[in-house]
């Protein structure tokens, strides 16, 4: 038994299994939930390249297995990863059938998760960048189904994801040619910029992140707030992998503040267009790429307490998007559209959605008591003692961000008084909501509990941290 077999093949059978035999909504969700919940306890428990005696018999899970001429190599630094991960992901796809996408997001969403293990598993590194572009392929069908043209939101998530790609490949031959000849000051720039500009495509930095808010609009808030979530967050430990790697690249003077200027831009838009936004979805999305600057302005802390914050960001993300998306779904369950005029007052109808949603809103923004705030807190911190400049960029965006959770409040809990109050929502749909809210304020109040799950993360990175 190998660890690949277990955290890479496994997804990749069970998505597989789901896609062509599994036809219920609720089987799916429930098949694809249990399936993830299990390889997070996998995770936890299964020490890896270490043996463990259980009876006459000894167990050993290998930590690599060769696959084609590459390995795929996961050691036990990795586990912790592999635990929220997966822990988040059952989340999500327990989730799914109460959101009404469950076949879908789970069979395809668990090839993805699959794929994106097995990008941060590879060797050679560079090879990542393929596995990546294959999940990003995966993603097309999950996001448009059959029956459904895609729009142009799609058509723009395809080809920056594709377009970063080959800058990251090419990067990655030149950075071999600097590491040789690190005095090449010509080829360092060129191998720099060519680098920044594949991220800059894979992590959707201003202005390449037009796509989101339209893919919001074309199809599920469930599906795409999935991606939000999962795609950056690989994506941003696929970067650090590379600062971990190459000693001139992290010790460069000029990244950190290129990836804190980065950061900036993308709060500080992404939150005034929250902030005057009239549709629930694009305000998520607007909101999503907020967030997304926030993981940036973490990076930028590197040397120092930016691998810390950037995985103590990962849990209130997926929270806070997960009870977003499926609150979004709920009320948009009847297709009605998700503009300003149209949801007005659905909070009498839909109560535990539009709290849920309100709350996740707030969550993002920073609200103190919400899961959000803790790493807001810390990334604040270390950003003020480099630049009060970039401290007060995030304060604008957070504002932003705030004002926009206060017009969600105020549209959905505005309705004529002569308006019932009812339940609109399932005992499943309720029971979801409440997880992802209880969830919320759990980690807002008690911070403390996603310790023992965070600590070890940063052991992945043999190089980077204080």
């Amino acid at each position: 038994m190998n660890a690949p077999l277990i955290w890479i093949f496994i997804p990749l059978l069970t998505g597989g299994f789901i896609l062509l035999f599994v036809w219920q909504e609720r089987t799916a969700a429930f098949i694809g939930g249990i399936a993830a919940a299990a390889l997070a306890g996998a995770a936890l428990i299964l020490p890896i390249d270490l043996a463990v005696r259980l009876g006459p018999l000894s167990l050993k899970v290998a930590p690599s297995v060769q696959l084609f001429g590459r390995s795929l190599v996961i050691n036990s630094t990795d586990a912790p990863l592999l635990v929220l991960l997966y822990g988040l992901t059952a989340l999500w796809f327990f989730g799914s059938e109460a959101a009404g996408v469950a076949r879908r997001l789970v069979s395809l969403g668990m090839i993805i998760l699959g794929l994106l293990v097995a990008s941060i598993a590879v060797e050679p590194f560079l090879f990542a960048a393929l596995l990546i572009e294959l999940a990003v392929l995966v993603a097309v069908p999950m996001l448009s189904p059959p029956e459904q043209r895609p729009g142009r939101g799609l058509i723009r998530f395809l080809i920056y994801q594709t377009l970063a790609m080959p800058f990251i490949l090419f990067a990655g031959w030149l950075l071999a040619g600097v590491e040789a000849s690190p005095a090449d000051l010509a080829l360092t720039v060129q191998s720099a910029t060519i680098l920044g500009l594949g991220f800059a495509f894979l992590l959707a930095v201003f202005p390449l992140y037009n796509w989101i808010p339209l893919l919001m609009e074309e199809t599920s808030a469930y599906v795409v707030g999935f991606l939000l979530w999962l795609l950056p967050t690989m994506a941003a430990i696929f970067g650090m992998g590379f600062l971990d790697r190459y000693a001139w690249l992290r010790t460069s003077s000029q990244l950190p503040q290129a990836l804190q200027i980065a950061g900036l831009i993308m709060v500080i838009t992404g939150g005034l267009w929250a902030a005057f936004q009239h549709h629930l979805g694009r305000l998520m999305a607007y909101t999503a790429v907020a967030e997304s600057g926030l993981v940036l302005l973490a990076l930028g802390l590197i040397p120092g307490p930016g691998v810390e914050i950037t995985f103590l960001l990962l849990i209130p993300r997926g929270l806070s998007l997960a009870t977003w998306a499926l609150a979004l779904s709920i009320l948009n369950a009847e297709g009605q559209s998700a503009e300003f005029v149209s949801v007005r007052g659905l909070a009498r109808l839909f109560p535990l959605a539009a709290a849920s949603l309100v709350l996740a809103a707030f969550s993002s923004a920073g609200l103190p008591l919400l899961a959000g705030f803790p790493p807001r807190l810390a990334l604040w911190e270390g950003l003020a003692r480099e630049s009060l400049g970039a401290a007060l960029g995030l304060l604008v965006g957070l504002l932003g961000l705030l004002t926009g959770a206060l017009r969600i409040l105020a549209v959905l809990f505005m309705a004529d008084e002569d308006t019932a109050w009812s339940a609109g929502e399932s005992r499943n749909q309720r029971a979801m909501l409440g997880l992802g809210m209880i969830a919320l304020l759990i980690l807002g109040i008690l911070p403390q509990l996603a310790r023992p799950f965070l600590a070890n993360l940063p052991l992945m990175f043999l190089h980077l941290g204080r």
